[in-house]
């Protein structure tokens, strides 16, 4: 038996027991992660950020430097911001869309370039809702009216997000059916675009999150008033996608797990979707965010505060989880993946500030990283 100390490695050992200890000894958030027939080559993957810097809905070379600079630096899961199903579900008119062959051209090129720098490639899909046709954050996130370049928005019930707000379409069951076309006919181009990993943004007040909160869905036919009725579409969303996405490829699905507000979507409904999600088998990994659907909202934000809800999710169901939400240091991130709260760790703002945020966590936490060969040089800051 050795006795060296713990943590220090004993020459003394047998073959099986150094294999042991250097695997116990990379960081939990450096070790990989096996995602079906995707091996992601560790626990860091960067959220999904909108940009509103497209033209037509379609990516440029923004979008490209952004994202592959993200990988270089070398982050596990690189995601594109959200590619919007159809032009009535675009956030903003600077959003990226999924609805036409140029637009999978314009990504397919951000794809391949990812994964040739190592990282998994991964591209949200989603539907705004009732959020549709606004402008974009420093022109001050207000509705465009119609009469202003804007378009019609669609949701679950005639409410709008707030007062002075337009009052959005309450979709039929024509609509509906529509939608769920265009989410298969995304997740197609996905496919075909080479992207690794497909999200669906269910949750911060998208079309899937104003279904299955009661603050937002007030219907009284299958769609709405009880859980299996508010969840309805959000299963239907991954029945039409899962057609289109083969089996060997994971499916992530973002949800917001509270709406905090008293009333709407919590913790317990998160809870209830991802058991009811595992036993289906087509989603892989639950993405934890929170919020988004009602401004009456109220968060006590602070570094990790998204993180109890991801841990709390992947423990009731035994569904894999993310975690999002301020984290913003090595440490957090290592424990958070560590203590077994969540199976990703995902960065948004930290990456937006610094690209290389991974390469800077390996020496922190003092993991054995290759850097690109072209930066080695650098390595030693």
């Amino acid at each position: 038996m050795s006795t060296a100390p713990a943590g220090v490695f004993d020459a003394s050992r047998g073959e099986n027991e150094r294999k042991i200890f250097q695997r116990e000894a990379v960081p939990h958030i450096f070790r990989p992660l096996e995602l079906r027939s995707v091996r992601v080559r560790n626990r860091i993957m960067m959220s999904p950020m909108s940009q509103y810097s497209a033209t037509d809905a379609r990516a440029n070379d923004w979008h490209f430097q952004h994202l592959v600079s993200r990988a270089v630096g070398g982050t596990g899961i690189v995601f594109t911001e959200v590619n919007h199903v159809n032009r009535a579900g675009l956030f903003t008119p600077h959003c990226l869309g999924l609805w036409d062959d140029p637009q999978r051209d314009a990504l397919a090129r951000i794809a391949r370039a990812v994964k040739a720098q190592g990282a998994a490639a991964g591209i949200q899909i989603g539907h705004a809702g009732r959020k549709a046709s606004t402008a974009r954050p420093w022109e001050g996130s207000k509705p465009i009216s119609i009469d202003n370049g804007g378009w019609q928005g669609f949701a679950p019930s005639a409410i709008p997000i707030a007062e002075g707000y337009p009052v959005p379409i309450a979709m039929d069951e024509k609509t509906i059916g529509e939608t769920l076309d265009a989410f298969a006919a995304s997740t197609r181009r996905a496919r075909e675009a080479g992207f690794d990993i497909v999200e669906i943004h269910g949750g911060h007040g998208y079309l899937i999150h104003e279904f299955l909160s009661p603050l937002a869905n007030r219907r009284t036919d299958r769609y709405g008033g009880s859980f299996e009725n508010r969840t309805r579409l959000l299963l239907e969303v991954m029945d039409a996608v899962r057609a289109e996405w083969p089996d060997t490829q994971p499916l992530f699905l973002r949800i917001s797990a509270t709406d905090w507000v008293d009333g709407g979507w919590d913790l317990e409904s998160s809870v209830k979707l991802a058991q009811l999600l595992r036993e289906r088998g087509q989603v892989d990994l639950i993405d934890c965010s929170t919020g988004g659907v009602d401004r009456r909202q109220k968060i006590s934000i602070y570094p990790g505060y998204q993180v109890p809800f991801a841990s709390a999710i992947r423990k009731r169901s035994g569904m894999p989880t993310a975690a999002v939400g301020l984290i913003n240091g090595p440490d957090l991130a290592e424990q958070i993946v560590a203590g077994g709260d969540a199976d990703l760790v995902v960065l948004g703002r930290a990456l937006l500030a610094d690209p290389y945020w991974p390469l800077h966590a390996a020496r922190t936490l003092r993991a054995r990283v290759a850097w690109p060969t072209q930066y080695e040089r650098a390595d030693i800051y």
